[in-house]
């Protein structure tokens, strides 16, 4: 079990009411220090969550505000209660949390570092416009950052909190996670892939709430604009920071 006082797993919730109990349980396994965010729920998810209640920290609200929202609520109850690093992972069952010993591991090798699970592009289920979707990211991360990443969208991350307490995002959908990973690497964090298995249902079992037309449009604006600042302000930043290490 990863019993560090310091690292808690954040799990944002959206009308998971078939799985969230599962990954719950799952994840106090490897971790005792959970929270879930509850992002306006219109299923019985909220009900679910009393039976976890006075063992984990339960944030809920009741309009859906999106994943970069419930994220940031997150984060800031985690730094208020002195966690250091949070471990993100989705309510749907996607993600392994037999996994997170790894994620610490590695945190311990690279102390400050945002580690970032990167699933197999090849992962048997993996929908196509997902595959689509991550490579066209991937693309826009390495020119904005001059780094190479193999897995930009995947929601299973370790975040060093205590190096992003004055960030304030701009997003509050599924691109923050986006604008979150390109300014860390602005700020000169370093970012680690971390190879993780991942489970996708079947097609007709599977439960999402990206909506392809409309959030794959917020992507492809954040990245414009992401552009954009990287030339005033990112790529300067970068060079500032590669200088600050050689020195």
């Amino acid at each position: 079990m990863a019993e560090r006082d310091e690292v808690c797993v954040i799990i944002p919730t959206y009308n998971n009411a078939s799985s969230i109990l599962r990954v719950i349980e799952q994840t106090m396994e490897y971790c005792s220090h959970v929270i879930v965010v509850c992002d306006g729920s219109t299923d019985n998810t909220l009900q679910l969550l009393d039976t976890y209640a006075g063992k984990i920290e339960i944030i809920s609200y009741a309009t859906n505000r999106g994943k970069g929202y419930a994220l940031s609520r997150a984060f800031a109850l985690a730094g208020a209660k002195g966690y250091r690093h949070a471990i993100t992972l989705d309510a749907d069952g996607q993600h392994y949390p037999d996994e997170i010993p790894r994620f610490v591991k590695v945190m311990e090798e690279h102390p400050g570092a945002l580690i970032v699970g990167s699933r197999s592009l090849e992962q048997e289920n993996m929908p196509r416009e997902n595959t689509f979707a991550n490579r066209f990211s991937n693309f826009w991360f390495t020119l904005q950052t001059f780094e190479r990443l193999p897995d930009t969208q995947t929601g299973y991350r370790l975040y060093p909190l205590y190096r992003m307490q004055k960030m304030r995002f701009f997003t509050n959908r599924y691109e923050t996670e986006l604008e979150i990973l390109v300014r860390l690497a602005w700020k000169g964090i370093p970012v680690i892939p971390l190879p993780i298995k991942v489970f996708y249902a079947p097609a007709g079992e599977r439960v999402t709430h990206f909506r392809k037309g409309r959030d794959f449009l917020r992507i492809s604006l954040l990245n414009t604009v992401l552009t954009m600042t990287a030339l005033a302000y990112g790529y300067p930043s970068i060079l500032l920071h590669k200088w600050f290490k050689r020195s």
